[in-house]
């Protein structure tokens, strides 16, 4: 999944040549799962029509402050637009346009809207070589990158004078690309390693029989996919689950029982900076698995357990740098016994269910937890979307590392 997936992409098109390119340029943002709101400069329309630019993007394109043509004269909002996104993009960024952005000439939409915006404002330039190189120009990237924005080199090759030199704006694919670079690097996580514990374990009793719990998964899952948006590279260690994740940073291990999933944890743990146990391991297995199915030929039938190896208890014993989070569902006097757990297995955070919380527990979209740090601070969240509850856990991490 891109990084772009999901943004809200403001793409302002200035009235140069280079403006035939925007509607590829729309289109990868589109493929890549981005929100794309265009607006253009009036001259840019002499080069590509609102019409392409508004069916590629899905959205109705902005030129002016009104709508000129409506009987009902609708305003159209700079301040909206440039609070909507979570970044803008200049694409080409002519000459003129960056002069008027580099001296606040608030003269069109897209000006207004520039000097409006809260977000990341990138610009890619596209112009003659001999304006790319003139004083004024680089005086105008020079003002820019000072107030914050980005700039997308442009590119050698032929231009429209028929002269062949630097200020070709970049191609649309190499746009996408820089934009995906740049926001990956300032990911939070990025660069750090999690492994995310997460559903039920089987306990084989027979080959057809299991001993098992009620959890799907959702919440690791949900930490996995919020850990990965944020730039972490996930091991997502799931037992048996019908979750489903698709980010390339995040690998599964699958498992079913917890001797499995202890194995993999063990595997894996050395390398991690953070471990978030959100599994639900079962406490006891069979001692005896049967090699074929148990007949049903006695009325009652004695199933002896024992204890599973406790994995977050082993992996408290042997952390070092790592940031250890378990997770604790708990009936009764539940701050207790999450402050036990903390204590016996070394853990740096934990996070409380309780079952006795409505809309919290298995197989549920919701979740209520509270926070329980290694100095006992105690902090209650409200009912939220796993989801949000994910967010939060994941939030935790970034605390650790830049608080």
């Amino acid at each position: 999944m891109s990084v772009l997936s999901g943004k809200k992409i403001l793409l302002g098109i200035s009235g140069g040549i280079a403006a035939y390119k925007t509607a590829t340029l729309v289109r990868l943002f589109i493929k890549a799962g981005a929100h794309v709101q265009v607006i253009m400069t009036p001259a840019s329309k002499d080069f590509i029509t609102p019409l392409t630019l508004s069916t590629l993007s899905k959205n109705p394109v902005y030129s002016s402050f009104y709508n000129q043509e409506e009987d009902n004269e609708k305003w159209n909002s700079h301040v909206e637009l440039g609070l909507w996104a979570d970044l803008m993009i200049v694409a080409p960024a002519t000459a003129n346009t960056l002069s008027k952005m580099a001296n606040g000439v608030c003269d069109n939409l897209l000006i207004a809207t520039y000097l409006s915006a809260k977000c990341p404002v990138y610009f890619a330039p596209a112009m003659d070589l001999d304006m790319y190189i003139h004083p004024s120009t680089l005086e105008s990237f020079h003002k820019l990158k000072l107030f914050g924005n980005t700039m997308i080199p442009a590119e050698k090759g032929e231009l429209a004078s028929g002269l062949s030199g630097e200020g070709r704006m970049a191609e649309p694919e190499h746009i996408v690309a820089f934009l995906a670079a740049d926001l990956e690097s300032k990911l939070p996580l990025k660069g750090k390693k999690i492994l995310i514990t997460a559903g039920p374990t089987y306990e084989a009793i027979d080959p057809v029989r299991f001993i098992g719990n009620h959890s799907t998964g959702k919440m690791g899952y949900d930490i996995a996919q919020s850990a990965a948006n944020l730039g972490a590279s996930v091991i997502l260690v799931s037992g048996p689950s019908h979750q489903k994740i698709e980010n390339s940073l995040v690998q599964i291990v699958p498992v079913v029982s917890a001797q499995e999933m202890y194995d993999a944890c063990h595997t894996y743990f050395s390398d991690v900076d953070v471990v978030i146990a959100a599994a639900a391991v079962a406490d006891y297995k069979p001692k005896n698995s049967a090699s074929h199915k148990i007949k049903k030929e006695v009325d009652e039938f004695v199933l002896e357990l024992e204890k599973t190896k406790d994995i977050l208890s082993s992996l408290g014993e042997m952390k070092e740098k790592q940031f250890l989070i378990g997770f604790a569902l708990e009936t009764e006097n539940e701050i207790e016994n999450a402050k036990l757990k903390i204590q016996k297995k070394n853990l740096d955070l934990i996070v409380l269910n309780s079952l006795q919380d409505e809309g919290a527990g298995f197989g549920k979209p919701t979740n209520k937890v509270t926070f329980i740090d290694r100095d006992f601070k105690v902090e209650p969240m409200e009912l939220k979307s796993k989801e949000a509850v994910a967010d939060d856990i994941v939030n935790k991490v970034i605390a650790h590392f830049y608080e």
